[in-house]
C-alpha cells in the first residue's frame, strides 16, 4: 500500500507553569507509524493520553519538539510556512465542537465558500454542491452556526473540510458530543465521503465501538506512547499489550 504518512520518533513536551512550579509533561514519546492512501486510521486511548495532540502536530498546527514528519515522501518537519502553506489544503482537521469551530459571525455557506478557489460565482456554486452533499439545504446557506443542531453543525464542519478538496481528514472525536442516533448518521457520511472522494481518515476517538465499525487499521495509545498497533479486527480478537485488554474489557 501507498504510504500517505510516516511519522519517526515523534516527542511533543508541554511545560506546564504554576506560581510555585513548572511542571514538564510529554505528550508524545517517539512515535513511529506509517498511514496508508486510502484507509481509515484509528487512534483510541483515554483522555489525556495524546490522540489530540498527535493529530495536530501531524499537519503542522502544532509544532514537534524532536522526530520527522514525511508527507508523501517529503520531509514537512522543518519546512518554512511559505513552502508548507502548498500542503495545506491538502490536509484537513474536524474537531470535536462544531459549533466552537465555527465562526459564528459568519453563515454556513460563507465559511465553506473561504476554502474553494475561484470566482464569486463559481466558489458559492461549489458551497451550495458540498453543503447538498452533506445534507444542508440551498436555502439555509446563510443561516449562522446558533441556527442549526449539533449535528447540521457538525456537517457544516465537513463541509468546511471538504472546501480545500482534501486527501487526508483528522476527525478529533467528530461525534462524541452528538447523540446516538446522529452519530450513526455522521459515521455512515463519513464513509460515503470516503469512498466519494478517496479520502484518509485519521479517526482519533477512546469509543472502541466505533473504532471495530470503522477503521482498517488501529493504535492503541497511552500516556504519551502507542503501545499496540494493527489491523482492527486482530486488535480486537487478539490484543498483546495489557492495556489494550483493559479498554476492550471497559467496553464490555
Amino acid at each position: 500500500m501507498e504510504t500517505l504518512w510516516k511519522v519517526e520518533n515523534l516527542r511533543k513536551v508541554y511545560e506546564i507553569k504554576s506560581e510555585f512550579k513548572r511542571e514538564k509533561i510529554v505528550a508524545l514519546k517517539d512515535i513511529n507509524l506509517e498511514i496508508y492512501k486510502g484507509e481509515i486510521f484509528g487512534l483510541v486511548g483515554e483522555s489525556g493520553s495524546g490522540k489530540t495532540t498527535f493529530g495536530k502536530v501531524i499537519i503542522k498546527l502544532i509544532e514537534p519538539d524532536e522526530g520527522r514528519i514525511i508527507y508523501k515522501d517529503t520531509d514537512i518537519t522543518n519546512l518554512p510556512e511559505r513552502i508548507l502553506r502548498k500542503y495545506r489544503r491538502n490536509f484537513q482537521i474536524i474537531f470535536q465542537d462544531p459549533y466552537k469551530s465555527l465562526n459564528p459571525r459568519l453563515p454556513c455557506g460563507v465559511t465553506v465558500m473561504e476554502g474553494i478557489i475561484g470566482s464569486k460565482k463559481e466558489k458559492f456554486e461549489k458551497a451550495v454542491e458540498i453543503l447538498n452533499m452533506v445534507g444542508i439545504k440551498k436555502e439555509r446557506f446563510y443561516n449562522f452556526p446558533h441556527q442549526f443542531s449539533g449535528g447540521e453543525r457538525q456537517r457544516i464542519a465537513i463541509a468546511r473540510a471538504l472546501s480545500t478538496e482534501p486527501e487526508f481528514i483528522v476527525c478529533d472525536e467528530p461525534t462524541s458530543n452528538l447523540d446516538v442516533s446522529i452519530q450513526g448518521q455522521i459515521l455512515n457520511l463519513f464513509i460515503e465521503l470516503k469512498e466519494k472522494f478517496n479520502l484518509t481518515y485519521l479517526f482519533i476517538t477512546h469509543n472502541l465501538k466505533i473504532i471495530r465499525f470503522l477503521a482498517d487499521r488501529v493504535a492503541i495509545m497511552y500516556k504519551g506512547e502507542i503501545v499496540e498497533i494493527g489491523k482492527t479486527e486482530k486488535i480486537f480478537e487478539s490484543p498483546k499489550h495489557s492495556y489494550t485488554e483493559k479498554l476492550l474489557k471497559s467496553e464490555i
